[in-house]
């Protein structure tokens, strides 16, 4: 530990900006105009910097410089910690305008479509001091956030391997897939519909990383059928208009195709598959560490009433996961 202090005191944020730069232009010379610098001083900081590190950190040759394996490792975290210092000002700033807390959450396009506007809406308009960075991202990139700590709340589906160490779960929402079809598509009628019969129409879906499209193609490897999936396209609008002009039949969550209404002349069919209904979770690296603002949007969107973090815990071998049971 002792050590560590000692070599952060030794490393100070202009030269690793010096040397982002210098890295940068190729040129101690360029670096110095474009940080409007000496080039003597660019040059003596890196030195310096060298000295620090114990190990040349560029090539210097008559064309410029060029970074050295360690100046390329030194690069990729120089950058990481500006990066970080620009976003801590930029969060840093808010709270003198009048921001009191910044809560970063990602979310998967489910929770996003169904249930978020409410929610979010309902806690901004309680708490109107607290900003909510939200983005949209796959289930895998949900946890992998939260877990590197680029994000303080994740929602996303429910892991059927369990989550990595290090994370917690609380219950979020439940929703459940069907099938949608054009209207006076040969499927219309049916009361409900298994996933392989499907398997012999085209089908219109989403990205080939959604848990969506994980799920059919675990289920049609299950079948010994190809899945005859034609289209791909990112947002669940752009599914329907597609469903819509003919295109193919494709899988939605039922309360998502509700709210878009509207977008075509399109019908449902119950699909019976126990995949098709699904758990949403939400995901921190530690529910009682979280910031405050963090904690009180995890209690507002999945109250525990005091009781402790649920943890997911991996499937048995003898209780092997359904088809489709997969993170988005």
């Amino acid at each position: 530990m002792k050590s560590e202090r000692s070599f952060a005191r030794r490393i100070d944020l202009t030269s690793l900006q010096l040397f982002v730069a210098v890295c940068e232009t190729g040129s101690i010379g360029r670096a110095a105009q474009q940080e409007f610098i000496a080039a003597s001083a660019v040059s003596k900081r890196l030195a310096d910097l060298e000295g620090a590190m114990g190990t040349p950190l560029v090539y210097r040759h008559s064309r410029g410089v060029a970074p050295t394996p360690a100046g390329e490792s030194l690069l990729h975290h120089a950058r990481n910690v500006l990066l970080g210092l620009e976003r801590m000002h930029g969060e840093l700033s808010e709270y003198a305008g009048g921001v009191r807390g910044h809560v970063r959450m990602h979310a998967n396009i489910s929770a996003i479509v169904q249930f978020l506007p409410e929610d979010l809406g309902a806690f901004a308009r309680a708490h109107s001091q607290i900003k909510i960075d939200l983005h949209e991202r796959l289930s895998p990139e949900v946890l992998a956030a939260v877990h590197e700590g680029a994000a303080d709340l994740g929602l996303c589906q429910a892991p059927a391997a369990g989550l990595a160490e290090g994370l917690q779960c609380r219950p979020y929402r439940s929703d459940e897939l069907v099938l949608v079809v054009p209207q006076g598509h040969v499927l219309q009628g049916r009361a409900a519909i298994k996933f392989e019969d499907i398997l012999d129409c085209d089908i219109v879906g989403l990205h080939a990383g959604s848990s969506i499209s994980l799920a059919m193609r675990a289920a049609a490897a299950q079948a010994g059928r190809p899945l005859r999936q034609r289209i791909q396209v990112t947002g669940l609008d752009a599914m329907c208009r597609m469903i819509d002009n003919g295109l193919g039949v494709g899988l939605l969550p039922a309360r998502a195709f509700a709210l878009m209404q509207g977008l075509g002349r399109l019908a449902t069919v119950a699909l019976d598959e126990p995949w098709a209904r699904r758990t949403l979770v939400l995901v921190a690296r530690d529910f009682a560490a979280l910031p405050a603002s963090a904690r009180l949007l995890a209690e507002h969107l999945a109250p525990q009433a005091g009781a402790p973090p649920e943890r997911v815990a991996a499937p048995s071998r003898a209780a092997r996961p359904q088809p489709g049971a997969v993170a988005v």
